[in-house]
């Protein structure tokens, strides 16, 4: 998924771009609504996400496929739809536009988390500066969520672990990911009858990915994409959140469950579309479309 007509170096850039687009109104969102309270609702801040994604694969996908997600992409070579000495020119492309889309909020939002820290008595990179922290990299249970917030202020840590345990947090971002790339696979497979016209595939998963949020989010924020994550939080850390950002509160958890956990969970769900749903269909069904 790709279009190889086009040199690396130039599909790289269309993944720098199209994943600076997706994290810039994403975590755009975010920002607004945890620093404005702009937002009204969690659907709020799914449909920009799913819009977002929209936008950027429209911009992006005739010339690099639009995977803006490492585990997309991994999940496709490991269906063998993309190429494998391609995947880490991709991720490093991911990973350098979503950093630097996180670099242009925290420019232009600064005052705003800076009066948000202050307000709630908390300094940037000790404990509790997660609820400025969460609109970079994500945490669980999510900081932005009323009723947890005051537990991050005051490092109740175990009581924290206990409403997401690690292990809940994992399968979540497992079974996610896995549903968004069931959706991405279906969607972008000529092969598959009722799949929609190719030029619509973008919006189904974008709105896959706006409700997967409104389920999933207040939980751990709702990740599957490990650049989505980790490039704000690479950002993050070295603008003053440090060991809040890396590794954060949780140790482990930015690898395991933003990281690992979305990669497992795209490989699962591509592979059950092409090894248990694909060869269901029948071989002629694109040629039967036509008539």
């Amino acid at each position: 998924m790709g279009d190889s007509t086009h040199s690396l170096g130039k599909r790289c850039l269309a993944e720098v771009i199209g994943t600076f687009i997706l994290v810039f109104f994403g975590c755009g969102a975010v920002h607004a609504a945890v620093l404005t309270g702009a937002q009204t609702g969690l659907w709020q801040v799914a449909i920009v996400w799913g819009v977002a994604i929209m936008a950027a694969a429209y911009v992006v996908g005739g010339i690099s496929g639009a995977h803006i997600n490492p585990a997309i992409t991994i999940a496709l070579s490991a269906c063998g739809r993309f190429s494998w000495s391609q995947v880490l020119p991709y991720i490093a492309a991911q990973l350098s536009g979503a950093f630097l889309a996180a670099a242009v909020l925290f420019v232009v939002y600064s005052p705003f988390l800076d009066q948000r820290e202050q307000d709630n008595g908390v300094s940037r990179g000790n404990v509790g500066s997660e609820i400025t922290a969460m609109c970079y990299g994500e945490y669980y249970p999510n900081p932005g969520l009323d009723s947890t917030t005051p537990l991050y202020i005051k490092g109740k840590r175990e009581q924290l672990d206990a409403m997401v345990p690690t292990v809940a947090a994992l399968l979540i971002e497992v079974l996610g990911t896995g549903l968004l790339a069931l959706v991405v696979f279906a969607t972008t497979d000529e092969k598959n009858l009722p799949v929609p016209i190719s030029r619509l595939a973008p919006v189904f998963i974008g709105l896959t990915v706006a409700i997967l949020i409104s389920v999933i989010a207040p939980l751990t924020q709702a990740c599957f994409n490990p650049a989505r994550d980790f490039g704000p939080r690479l950002f993050a850390a070295v603008a003053g959140w440090g060991k809040i950002a890396i590794p954060g509160p949780n140790g482990h958890g930015f690898f395991t469950v933003y990281i690992l956990a979305p990669i497992v969970g795209a490989v699962l769900g591509g592979g059950l579309y092409t090894r248990l749903l694909r060869p269901s269909l029948e071989p002629d069904a694109l040629e039967k479309a036509r008539y």
